[in-house]
């Protein structure tokens, strides 16, 4: 028997109706007769007939019981009688992308013992059997036990696809490195790219893919920006000096790596423009892998419709659909880059792959540079696209797809954008006025320490307490949810609104358990921010003798992936320190709210 029945019984439920169906389903249309219906149940020894109307659209089902009771004799009437006039209406369905669970509460709600399996398209691709279900978990509790448990398996299979699709994606910087003839560059790129393909096979043979909880979820995503920036330190390690301790060296190209899948964004060359271009072109290119599509084509690409609501606290999205959502959000984002690499060569940057390194960057809010002065002797108007540019990464992905597809914002959609503009609008004038830089500067920093994008024209050490202050709460707030930007989130903000009634005995029973689980995840955030920063940064101030100001600045970039810089780190800290900054930034991708559902489950 399995050593743990509920476990194995709640994977099974997990699982696709379509895995367990029966694909052969007889169909026939409405005004077919009741005993050419008869004769055709004989033939292909089935009980069940799923009636379609003239558009193929199933709309009842006849069963055997149906032609023996409602006909009274089939000699007589019979050929008089179709199966319009027998079938049981309205029928009830289910979609391809439910599991076994929800099959049984259909079942249970409608009193049947079968459903028919339904494709997007609305037709009929299988019939599902409550006896079915039944003997998939009665197989389950019988199993003897196995050396990876069922839900290990899942994260592994579901890694393994993850892994595959990122070595994938990651043949553009490779080609693209391969036709400007930077074999260093190329051989790096190719070199992870191979590791994660056959990586992720080794991972889909021993797992399967299948759906998982919000615990498993979090694993996954964990553990896949874990090992795509361990992966990723390998083009790093063909370029930092080799002079270097190999710890030291390691641990700088893992911190670099990771600063770009997370879209941390802190840089530890001073003089990138010493780097080949297809080298920056890889580094931003990073960043648009792990600010845009990575986190979210794993959630969209594993998850049933059904299960995507309940996730909307780790993906921070508010709308189904999310398939769709993401494939026009990737051909979106693609014409937004497309759209301010062209616009910057307008303005005077004539380098073109510079120039999407750093749409790249920017629509990421990665924010990384290819060179240490492109950033400076910008035209107004140059400064004006980069805002702009910042600013729509920071925008829900549901606020693009409305704008394109001319649908109107729901209300919670348009509160959230107003609130972010409100809040940054505020804060550019308070830092204009505490900081002494001028307006356009002004609105430049504060937009990208909002949009914890982390552009930045030199060293903010020297700014003021008060200035710091304001560009640290602008990050911790972070852009919008379900958007490349990190930080708290402004969707967040509106969950404490029930702090009070929270804390008041006699209206709390009257908030949700949803609610009180999202108010709790957001105060645990909260707290976390600034604790982990202080920490952090006390530590960062002793071993590199700053200031606890810049220190705590530098510690705030990291833990939000906001990027701003003081300049504390460098190539020459401590690898231990640089190492667990690489985590930090992963968490801070993460929202630091995955790494709870994988340790307190309940918040999930």
């Amino acid at each position: 028997m399995s050593t743990n029945p509920e476990r194995a019984v709640s994977y099974v439920l997990t699982k696709y109706v379509t895995e367990y169906m029966d694909k052969d389903v007889l169909i026939l249309d409405m005004d077919t007769s009741t005993r050419d219906a008869a004769t055709m149940l004989r033939h292909y020894e089935t009980d069940d007939i799923i009636v379609i109307d003239k558009k193929k659209i199933p709309i009842g089902i006849v069963t055997d019981d149906d032609i023996l009771s409602k006909v009274s004799d089939a000699t007589v009437y019979a050929e008089a009688t179709v199966l319009k006039q027998i079938m049981t209406k309205p029928l009830i369905t289910i979609s391809d992308k439910s599991t076994l669970q929800d099959a049984l509460h259909k079942m249970r709600d409608n009193n049947v013992r079968k459903l028919p399996v339904i494709s997007k398209k609305t037709q009929v691709v299988g019939m599902i059997l409550q006896s079915t279900i039944a003997n998939a978990i009665r197989d389950a509790t019988a199993t003897t036990p196995r050396l990876l448990s069922p839900p290990v398996k899942a994260v592994l299979g579901n890694l393994g696809f993850v892994l595959q699709f990122a070595g994938v994606l990651l043949l553009v910087p490779a080609v693209v490195a391969t036709l400007l003839e930077d074999t260093v560059t190329a051989s790096g790129i190719y070199l992870t790219t191979v590791l994660l393909l056959v990586t992720g096979f080794f991972l889909n043979s021993y797992g399967e893919k299948s759906s998982l909880n919000l615990q498993q979820a979090s694993i996954l995503v964990f553990s896949s920006l874990f090992l795509l920036s361990l992966f990723g330190t390998i083009p790093y390690l063909y370029v930092f000096p080799s002079d270097e301790p190999p710890v030291q060296v390691f641990a700088n190209a893992f911190f670099s790596s990771a600063a770009g899948f997370t879209t941390g964004g802190i840089s530890l060359f001073d003089e990138p423009e010493k780097l080949s271009q297809s080298f920056t072109f890889f580094r931003s290119y990073t960043q648009l892998v792990g600010g845009m599509s990575f986190i979210y084509l794993v959630i969209t690409a594993f998850y049933p419709e059904s299960k995507l609501q309940a996730m909307r606290g780790f993906i921070s999205g508010k709308t189904l659909h999310m398939k769709e959502l993401f494939l026009t959000i990737t051909v979106i984002f693609g014409i937004y880059i497309v759209i301010v690499a062209s616009l910057l060569y307008i303005f005077g940057e004539r380098n073109i792959i510079d120039n999407f390194s750093l749409a790249m960057s920017t629509l990421s809010t990665g924010g990384f540079t290819p060179t240490s002065t492109i950033l400076e002797g910008l035209l107004w108007q140059e400064h004006v696209v980069l805002i702009g540019a910042m600013i729509l990464g920071a925008l829900p992905f549901t606020f693009h797809y409305a704008f394109v597809r001319k649908k109107f914002l729901s209300p919670k959609l348009g509160k959230e954008v107003l609130t972010y503009f409100a809040i940054l609008g505020s804060a550019t004038i308070l830092f204009a006025v505490i900081s002494g830089l001028d307006p356009m500067q002004s609105a430049f920093y504060s937009v990208s320490a909002s949009t914890t994008a982390g552009l930045q024209i030199e060293s903010l050490a020297g700014l003021s307490g008060g200035a710091h202050t304001i560009l640290i709460i602008l990050m911790f707030i972070g852009g919008c949810g379900f958007s490349t930007a990190g930080g708290l989130k402004i969707f967040r903000l509106f969950h404490l609104r029930d702090i009070i009634p929270f804390f008041s005995k006699i209206k709390r029973a009257e908030l949700s358990s949803q609610a009180k689980k999202e108010l709790i995840s957001t105060l645990i955030i909260l707290a976390l921010f600034p604790t982990i920063s202080a920490i952090t940064g006390a530590h960062l101030a002793a071993i590199e003798d700053v200031s606890y100001q810049d220190a705590f600045f530098e510690a705030a970039g990291i833990i939000t992936t906001g990027g701003l810089s003081a300049g504390v780190i460098d190539s020459d800290t401590d690898p231990a320190t640089m190492i667990v900054l690489g985590f930090l930034m992963i968490f801070g991708r993460l929202e630091i709210i995955a790494i709870i559902y994988i340790f307190v489950p309940r918040l999930s």
